[in-house]
């Protein structure tokens, strides 16, 4: 057997720490080549480590441990598979069902504390595979099936259940349950929690901020929606959603007011030319920003693609550095929460960032009669040092026109 080193990967120029937050795996289990490690938590991401290779793996340091880029955190004796299978081990011991149906002798006995822990919570021993060294029964092994059986029980005695509609939005994000009784619990904050609380604050005091509100009729691109929605599904394999719109709008927007598509660098302002959209997805781990790549240049399809793309690999740890920076303007959604207004904070360095509601049907007057419509309340923060109140009305307007009147979209007016 080799011996490999699991160490931390690099993850961008900026991250030299993190937090081992969780392993995925036990120690002494044997792992397979690409099969999630552990939980990396940092001030900008959050990431998992996978196996290099296939092999049993020893654990080197606690879950909750900060550790550098390049440290080993565990090594992996990888397997040869050229030489014949171990036997299964055997535990050794004073109880029946531990000593009974041995398949093989040849194991070496188990530890003392392993044999206690197969004697107390009563586990046939015989029907595991050891995997310590020579085939030998690890304590691992055995808290691993003990923390299996219920649960394999439990699923063979639930009774089928019946398919749930799940509504396609974030994850609120909740604190822990309090055991019975507590008045108050105390956890430290996760290095990607700390640094958004870092931002926020950051943007508020660095910024002058300010916000602007306007209210949009959502009856046309509801009705559009509904009118293709089964085409476009069948032709892309995904649904039209409200993202897509907005993005749009928000790219034909900053064209017409490049004073909102810029920013701050010291006693400069930078003016961009690209269209890179970040949207903010909530996850477990808190609010991140992946950004779409030149917007622009895509069409609906590929913007609700790479919005869905981005938001599940954000939610599942799989988002990288690089995902999340250069973007030039945010568009967040709290009406997915129920929100009916908001004002959001910048994202900086951005100068403006959208922020969408709840659609709430409500009486208004069109063409001197009060009518019912579907409507949503918009809200564009902006850094009031460098977009003056006159392009931020008028960039909230552009964005208005182009989701009431959705074919100025194909048309860029």
């Amino acid at each position: 057997m080799a011996s490999l080193d699991v160490k931390i990967p690099p993850l961008g120029e900026s991250i030299s720490t993190g937090i081992l937050a969780k392993w995925h795996v036990a120690d002494g289990a044997t792992v397979k080549k690409d099969q999630p490690l552990f939980e990396l938590e940092t001030d900008k991401i959050t990431s998992e480590g996978t196996a290099e290779v296939a092999g049993r793996i020893s654990l080197k340091v606690a879950p909750g441990t900060e550790v550098k880029i390049g440290q080993v955190v565990a090594t992996l004796e990888t397997v040869d598979t050229g030489s014949a299978p171990a036997a299964p081990s055997v535990v050794e011991g004073t109880s029946a069902k531990v000593a009974a149906a041995a398949p093989s002798t040849s194991a070496p006995p188990a530890s003392p504390a392993v044999r206690r822990i197969v004697e107390e919570t009563g586990i046939d021993a015989t029907t595991l595979a050891g995997s310590g060294k020579g085939g030998r029964l690890t304590k691992g092994d055995v808290l691993a099936a003990v923390e299996a059986a219920p649960k394999a029980a439990e699923k063979a005695a639930a009774p089928a259940a019946a398919p749930v509609a799940v509504p396609a939005a974030a994850p609120v994000v909740s604190a822990p349950a309090a055991p019975a009784g507590t008045r108050q619990t105390r956890r430290k904050l996760s290095p990607l929690r700390k640094r958004i609380a870092e931002r926020l604050v950051q943007a508020q005091h660095e910024a002058a901020m300010l916000t602007t509100f306007n209210e949009v009729d959502m009856s046309a691109v509801m009705a559009l929606r509904a009118k293709y929605q089964d085409d476009f599904v069948k032709k892309n394999g995904l649904k039209l959603g409200f993202m897509s719109f907005f993005t749009k709008a928000v790219v034909n927007a900053l064209k017409e007011i490049p004073a909102i598509n810029a920013q701050f660098a010291g006693d400069e302002i930078i003016q961009n030319h690209y269209f890179d959209i970040g949207v903010a997805v909530s996850t477990e781990k808190g609010l991140m920003v992946p950004v779409i790549r030149n917007a622009d240049k895509l069409g609906m399809a590929d913007i609700e693609k790479a919005i869905g793309d981005a938001a599940k690999r954000a939610r599942d740890g799989k988002i990288t550095l690089a995902d999340l920076e250069g973007g030039v303007f945010t568009i967040t959604n709290g009406g997915i929460f129920g929100s009916m207004l908001s004002t959001p904070i910048l994202n900086a360095p951005q100068s403006a960032i959208l922020g969408l509601h709840a659609i709430t049907e409500r009486p208004v007057a069109v063409n001197g009669q009060v009518v019912i419509r579907p409507m949503m309340y918009l809200a564009l923060s902006y850094d009031h040092r460098l977009v003056d109140g006159r392009e931020a009305v008028t960039f909230l307007v552009k964005v208005k026109q182009a989701i009431e009147d959705p074919a100025r979209l194909l048309l860029a007016i």
